[in-house]
């Protein structure tokens, strides 16, 4: 579906959805295989096209609405402290300074105790923020414990006034409630059970007793609720003094002529004018804070926002307070600039295991909340110190510790997701180590130098989740392995592969079970599978190396042979296994220990020429087909391993099936060409497979038509001139008409053509055998114009005709004989005819 772009873009510009531009560059790029070269030009094109998508709308931050709440709070408060500082420069001052003889003694005292309890509350502001700020450093108490009974003791009114209206509707949100906080409560009391016995250096700053009795009222999180309803009650009584004596103004007699005392009422009036517009100013500011807190649930309306659960409320209660504390310790518009993101990141980059943890919870789950991913990851990106903090936690193996571990993990495999990130996960030091730090595998000591220990994957502990780890490592070390340098460091990374490998293990019990096979195992495996997959893929050296080493792993190849003798009902545990089976096979050595291990070539082809496999599993089909094709190039004892399975006939006949003709072709023409000399009789078969080939060089094009005209040459070289002759006629095909096709493929291509790069070498290897043949056939061929062609051909060739197999834009595995030596021949046989 195209959609117009009504941008300032332009009006003719367009754009395609997103998952219609995956199904185009799939449908592009299913029918590459390795051998043809992959323009890196083509990858960059598709990446980019996938990677653009329709602009999504920017997406409020939820947090804004807390630092705007808080910044009106503090300029509530800062109003109120602004009129009590005047207050209380104008009672010492003028009142007590200029009239405090002949003040009335009531006066004195009311003033007095309106400075004391004022003066108390302005100067101690700061001092109630840190013990609301400390009793939200626990997550262990989750500050709810605190939070909540301040919440209810605070709001019990409220609650009942909006019980009377809508009574259903509160028993349901109380019941919610209860709920929740019972699931919060039972998850930190399975908590603190599981730490007993753990010894504890430090003190929990929310528990600390400040005085040797009545610990349990001098503990941080009781002292910020005591100072709460202190200041509440200072204001109140602030209030009630000042209104008496403004209602009153009972200041004393005046006596005439008494010039020190003419202006003493009017003074007192203002002082306590200041007074009760301040305590009111206070008052309204807690009461708008209750409204938005208790009545609109705005802490709990954010949390469910962020979708951080019922322990996010923790998270949520901290922000606010940072928030708050800007505003009101400097400029108010302070902690407009906070967000959560920064926020935690803050948090994870403390020496608190309780703050760490707080972080590490808020960044996991907006990494993973669809809605706020691409702007978290974005900010977590461009932060090293981040990268390596995250990094740094992936060591941490204690069980205490397993929470905030588990999404430090998260959070990295949502990172390794983008490119550039992924660069910058791999470059800190140890990352790899630290990565591989997740895989748990074990091996018992077996103490011979004779033999391996028994591999055992460690499964969920009571207590540890070790698969999710599993799962987690695996799918970062995957993430990572997209980019070409990050798979040279995961192969040097000591002990690395052999882990990888082990998780490929699968037990036939395990493959046999269509539908009782948990999900978590086959993820471990096919996440095992992929990431091997992209290290045997690579290209280069690093790519050598890596196919070497996992070579050399003894348990490799013969796990991906279980998969494939086992796993019939696990297709795409199947396809995995045979395209590592492929990328090995670029390298000689590797190619020799696949042929080499028992039952891997029969397996193989049981699945290529198996005709009962299910629609589904047509692309399984193909692969084993490529990976059979690889194993026999250039491998003489591979060859000989396949004729002696007597799978020739079935391969002949596969020429007329349509899925695996191509494939079937090129196994053929590789027996053909290094099964060697003594395998000549063994071979005598393929002639039966001549008027398929004939047929199918006139009537098809393409890959096709590539791979049957370079399978012609070596068929028709164990026919002699007379059987030839009865080849062509029972494929009701004359050699003028074959040899009229294959002039005009040179026409066809002038150049190299990146998707058949043979067609053009393998048409003059079929025209030279015909020549050699039957020398009519030469002036055929001259009648064709095949000599102006082949010329033609001298000034096009290129280093891409040299070549049986691609990796990447690299060549591998050189034909013998050069194209150019092929044209010369050719051209020779038509002089001298």
């Amino acid at each position: 579906m195209v959609q117009p772009n009504n941008s300032a873009e332009g009006e003719g510009s367009i754009h395609l959805q997103i998952d219609e531009l995956h199904r185009l560059n799939e449908a592009r790029t299913a029918d590459n295989t390795i051998f043809e070269p992959q323009s890196s030009i083509e990858k960059r094109e598709s990446s980019t096209a996938t990677s653009v998508g329709p602009t999504t709308p920017a997406v409020p931050a939820p947090e804004k609405k807390l630092t705007l709440f808080a910044l009106r709070l503090a300029v509530l408060e800062k109003a109120a402290t602004g009129l009590g500082t005047l207050g209380f420069i104008w009672a010492t001052v003028v009142l007590l300074g200029g009239f405090a003889i002949t003040l009335d003694q009531t006066d004195f005292w009311f003033i007095t105790i309106i400075l004391l309890i004022e003066g108390t509350r302005i100067f101690s502001r700061s001092h109630e923020l840190e013990w609301q700020h400390q009793a939200t450093w626990s997550i262990a108490d989750a500050g709810i414990n605190s939070f909540r009974a301040l919440k209810i003791s605070s709001s019990f009114i409220i609650e009942n006034i909006k019980a009377i209206f809508k009574p259903v509707l509160a028993v349901r949100k109380q019941s919610q409630r209860s709920r929740d906080f019972a699931r919060t409560i039972d998850s930190i009391t399975t908590r603190n059970s599981d730490l007993q016995g753990k010894i504890v250096r430090t003190w929990t700053s929310s528990e600390v007793p400040l005085l040797p009795y009545a610990q349990w009222i001098f503990r941080a999180r009781h002292i910020s609720k005591m100072l709460y309803w202190l200041q509440l009650l200072s204001a109140s009584a602030c209030i009630a003094l000042s209104l008496m004596k403004l209602i009153k103004r009972n200041y004393g007699e005046i006596e005439k002529g008494d010039t020190d005392k003419r202006n003493r009422e009017s003074a007192l009036n203002i002082f306590y004018s200041l007074a009760l517009a301040e305590a009111l100013l206070f008052l309204m500011e807690k009461a708008y804070s209750e409204f938005m807190i208790s009545y609109c649930n705005l802490l709990d309306e954010v949390n469910k926002e962020c979708d951080l659960g019922p322990s996010g409320l923790v998270s949520i209660k901290r922000f606010f307070y940072d928030a708050y504390s800007r505003c009101v310790n400097g400029s108010i518009f302070d902690g407009l600039k906070m967000d959560m993101v920064t926020f935690a990141m803050d948090l994870l980059a403390s020496n608190s295991s309780d703050e760490q943890l707080i972080g590490a919870k808020i960044l996991r789950q907006f990494a993973m909340n669809q809605r706020y991913s691409d702007d978290t990851l974005l900010k977590i990106g461009i932060n090293i110190s981040v990268i390596e903090r995250l990094v740094e936690i992936l060591n941490w193996t204690d069980q205490e510790e397993e929470e905030i571990r588990r999404s430090a993990a998260e959070i990295l495999s949502k990172l390794a997701g983008k490119k550039q990130n992924s660069i910058r996960i791999a470059g800190v030091p140890g990352a790899m180590e630290s990565i591989s730090s997740l895989l748990q595998t074990c091996r018992s000591s077996s103490g011979a130098s004779d033999e391996i220990s028994e591999k055992r994957i460690i499964s969920d502990h009571a207590h540890y989740g070790f698969l999710t780890f599993n799962h987690l490592g695996l799918l970062i070390l995957k993430k990572l392995a997209r980019d070409h340098d990050n798979c040279g460091k995961i192969g040097s990374t000591r002990g690395l592969l052999p882990k990888i490998i082990d998780f490929t293990h699968a037990e036939e019990r395990f493959l046999k079970e269509e539908h009782g096979t948990p999900d978590d195992q086959i993820m471990t495996l096919k996440r095992s599978l992929q990431l091997v997959k992209r290290l045997a893929s690579t290209t280069g050296n690093t790519g050598k190396n890596l196919r070497r080493n996992l070579s050399e792993i003894v348990f490799t190849i013969s796990n991906i042979r279980d998969i494939l003798r086992y796993g019939e009902k696990q297709p795409m545990l199947q396809q995995l296994g045979i395209e590592i089976l492929t990328g090995l096979a670029l390298e000689e050595d590797a190619t020799e220990r696949v042929g080499g291990t028992g039952g891997v070539l029969k397996e193989l082809f049981n699945i290529f020429l198996n005709k009962g496999m299910l629609e589904n599993d047509k692309q399984v089909i193909t692969k084993a087909g490529e990976a059979l094709a690889m194993l026999a190039l250039e491998s003489k004892n591979n060859c000989q391993r396949i004729l002696k399975l007597g799978v020739l006939e079935s391969l002949v006949q596969a020429l007329e099936v349509r899925l695996v003709r191509v494939n079937a072709a090129r196994i053929l023409r590789n027996l053909c060409t290094y099964s060697g000399s003594n395998c000549f009789h063994q071979l005598k078969g393929i002639t039966n497979a001549t008027p398929i080939v004939l047929k199918a060089i006139m009537s098809e094009e393409h890959k096709l038509q590539e791979v049957m005209v370079g399978l012609a040459a070596h068929v028709l070289a164990f026919l002699s001139p007379e059987e030839s002759s009865l080849m062509f006629k029972k494929a009701e095909i004359t050699e003028a008409e074959v040899a009229n096709e294959l002039v005009q493929i040179l026409k066809k291509h002038r150049h190299p053509p990146i998707k058949v790069p043979r067609i053009r070498r393998f048409a003059i290897e079929l025209a030279i055998w015909m020549m050699e043949d039957k020398p009519t056939n030469v002036q055929i061929f001259k009648d064709f114009g095949m000599e102006k062609e082949l010329e033609f051909v001298l000034e096009t060739t290129a280093e891409l005709e040299s070549f049986n197999i691609f990796s990447g834009t690299v060549g591998m595995s050189r034909h013998s004989t050069t194209i150019h030596s092929l044209v010369e021949t050719a051209l020779r046989l038509l002089a001298d005819g």
